[in-house]
């Protein structure tokens, strides 16, 4: 939504008729509950003026929120939404997840910060991480 300057609507249904499940570039995108994502993906839009700050909070100083790329800010949004909005998902699995997400784009340091990030927001929010408790 960042990069297209598209809404919602249009691309929860861009990924679910040419992403989920498919091959692109010669790469095959697993199969994902299409409700689960259009939840995950409405529920960030809503919460984006709690989620940003929180995700500003849990980064150093030195790296603010617009100096991640588009695709590093999504993934750490859908984290921290679910760890503030989606009690039912377990603290370990939802990092776990997310930062299998960042493992899927990236291969340097971005998936230590996702987890960094998601950790701290986690301990914060929920009172559970695995971290040190100074922010």
């Amino acid at each position: 939504m960042d990069v297209a300057g598209s809404g919602l609507l249009e691309i929860t249904a861009e990924y679910e008729a040419f992403r989920l499940g498919k091959e692109v570039d010669g790469a095959l995108y697993r199969e994902a509950d299409a409700q689960w994502f259009r939840a995950i993906l409405a529920g960030v839009v809503e919460n984006q003026k709690i989620v940003d700050p929180m995700i500003r909070q849990a980064l150093t100083e030195d790296w603010p929120l617009s100096r991640l790329d588009s695709t590093l800010r999504a993934i750490l949004r859908a984290g921290v939404y679910e760890l503030m909005k989606r009690e039912d998902v377990p603290v370990a699995v939802a990092v776990s997840e997310y930062v299998d997400i960042a493992k899927a784009f990236y291969a340097d340091d971005e998936p230590k910060l996702v987890n960094a990030v998601l950790d701290r927001v986690a301990r914060r929010v929920r009172g559970e991480g695995k971290g040190k408790d100074a922010l």
